[in-house]
C-alpha cells in the first residue's frame, strides 16, 4: 500500500493546475461509483488528478493505475478493502480496462464497501454493460474527448473564453476579442491542438504511439482479439486514412483486408469508440433506429494530419473538424442537400470561396467558411464551432 501512496504523490506533484477542462463541470463527482471514459491521450488522468488536488484530502483518498506492477500480486478489490480498513473513503482507479477482472471487482466494491466512493477511468472501447449487466445502473459513464479549439487557446496561448452555444454561433454572437487574428491559431490547432500533449516537441511520435497502442493493444485486449487481428485493425486504419471521408462499400473494404462484412462492422465500431474514426449517419427513421452510415471520417484533424504525411485534403480537414467539435454537444447527421444536419439546421462546409448554391432555398441553412475571421448573414467562420465546449 505504501508503494501506491508514493505513486499517487509523484503523480499529483507533476499535475498542472493552470487550466481545468470543461468536462470537469459535467461529471457527477459526488456519485458513489462512476466512470470516465475516452480515447487514449485526451487527458482523463490529468482531469482526475486535478480533482484530487482541488477537492480531496490525501488522508482518505487513493489514486492507483490498474496497470501498476503492484496488481501483479494484489487484486483491486483486496486493495480497496484494505484502504477502507485504514479509513479510506475515495478511491480513483485509472485505466481500469487494463485489469482483467475489472467489472466483477467493481461490483464487489459496490456491494461490499458501501462507504467507499469509486471513480474509474478507462478506454472508450470499454462497454460497461458487456462486463456485467447491472453495473451500468450502478456506475454511470461520462465520456471525454480531446481539446476543443477554445480549450486549446486557454492551454497553449492563455486566452480564456466562455463556451458558446450553436445558436450563438449561427446568430453571429461569438466574440473572440482577446485574439486579434484567430485563423493562424486555428490552423495550428488543426495540426496539433486536439491532444493535451500537442505542445511537446515529440508530438508526432507520441501521436503515432497513441494510434498504434489503441489499435494493437487497447481494442484487441478488450475485445479478446489476437495479435493478428490487431494488425488487421492497423491495415484498416491505413486504408481509411487514404479515403476518408468516404461512403463505405462494406464488401469491397472487407475483401481488401481479408475479413468478413460482419467483422468489418465490428472493427469500425471498436475504432469509432476508441477515437480513431467517426461515422456520419443519415437521420434515423423511427424511434430507436440507427441511421445508415453515410460517410466514414478519421476521428479528428490531428490524426488526419499525422497519417496523411503532407498529402491531406483540405476539404476533409474542414469537415472532420466540424463533425468532431459539434458532435460533442449535438447529434450530427448527414444532410441530403449539403454536408451536415444539426438540430434541423443545414450546414455546408468549405473554403472562403464556397458559394451558397447547395443550400439555396433551404430554411435554417448556413455556409461554414474556412479562412475568414468574421461571419455575416448566413455565413459562419469554421473556427467558431471550436468554441462549443
Amino acid at each position: 500500500m505504501e508503494r501506491l501512496y508514493a505513486f499517487m504523490q509523484r503523480m499529483l506533484k507533476q499535475t498542472p493546475m493552470a487550466f481545468t477542462r470543461s468536462a470537469d463541470g459535467e461529471i457527477g463527482w459526488s456519485g458513489r461509483m462512476f466512470g470516465i471514459v475516452g480515447p487514449r491521450g485526451v487527458g482523463k488522468s490529468t482531469l482526475v488528478l486535478q480533482r484530487i488536488k482541488r477537492q480531496h484530502s490525501q488522508r482518505d483518498t487513493l489514486y492507483v493505475s490498474a496497470d501498476n506492477m503492484y496488481f501483479g500480486d494484489h487484486t483491486l478489490y483486496d486493495t480497496a478493502e484494505a484502504f477502507v480498513v485504514q479509513g479510506g473513503g475515495h478511491l480513483f482507479i485509472d485505466e481500469v480496462h487494463k485489469y482483467g477482472n475489472w467489472s466483477q471487482e467493481l461490483k464487489m466494491m459496490y456491494d461490499a464497501l458501501p462507504n467507499l466512493q469509486v471513480c474509474f477511468t478507462g478506454s472508450s472501447v470499454l462497454d460497461i454493460t458487456s462486463g456485467w449487466a447491472d453495473l451500468s445502473r450502478r456506475a454511470p459513464l461520462y465520456t471525454m474527448q480531446g481539446l476543443s479549439f477554445r480549450e486549446y487557446l486557454a492551454i497553449a496561448h492563455g486566452v480564456t473564453l466562455p463556451a458558446c452555444t450553436l445558436e450563438d454561433i449561427v446568430e453571429q454572437r461569438v466574440e473572440i476579442g482577446a485574439v486579434e487574428h484567430p485563423v493562424p491559431l486555428f490552423k495550428d490547432y488543426l495540426k496539433r491542438g486536439y491532444y493535451p500533449f500537442g505542445r511537446e516537441d515529440a508530438f508526432e511520435i507520441e501521436l503515432d504511439q497513441v494510434i498504434s497502442q489503441t489499435l494493437e493493444v487497447d481494442i484487441p485486449q478488450f475485445a479478446g482479439m489476437t495479435f493478428a487481428t490487431g494488425q488487421k485493425l492497423k491495415q484498416l486504419m491505413a486504408i481509411v486514412s487514404t479515403l476518408a471521408p468516404f461512403k463505405p462499400n462494406a464488401t469491397q473494404l472487407a475483401s481488401q483486408i481479408g475479413i468478413s462484412r460482419n467483422s468489418l462492422e465490428d472493427y469500425l465500431g471498436y475504432m469509432e469508440k476508441a477515437g480513431m474514426v467517426a461515422r456520419l449517419r443519415q437521420l434515423p427513421k423511427g424511434l430507436g433506429a440507427l441511421g445508415k452510415v453515410e460517410k466514414v471520417y478519421l476521428d479528428n484533424t490531428n490524426i488526419l494530419y499525422n497519417l496523411s504525411s503532407g498529402r491531406e485534403d483540405i476539404g476533409s480537414v474542414r469537415e472532420t473538424f466540424f463533425l468532431n467539435q459539434v458532435r460533442r454537444v449535438h447529434e450530427v447527421y448527414a444532410s441530403p442537400a449539403a454536408d451536415f444536419l444539426v438540430d434541423g439546421m443545414t450546414f455546408e462546409v468549405g473554403g472562403k470561396g464556397k458559394t451558397g448554391k447547395q443550400v439555396k432555398g433551404l430554411d435554417s441553412a448556413y455556409i461554414v467558411k474556412d479562412d475568414i475571421e468574421y461571419g455575416y448573414g448566413n455565413v459562419v467562420p469554421l473556427w467558431a464551432f471550436g468554441l462549443l465546449y
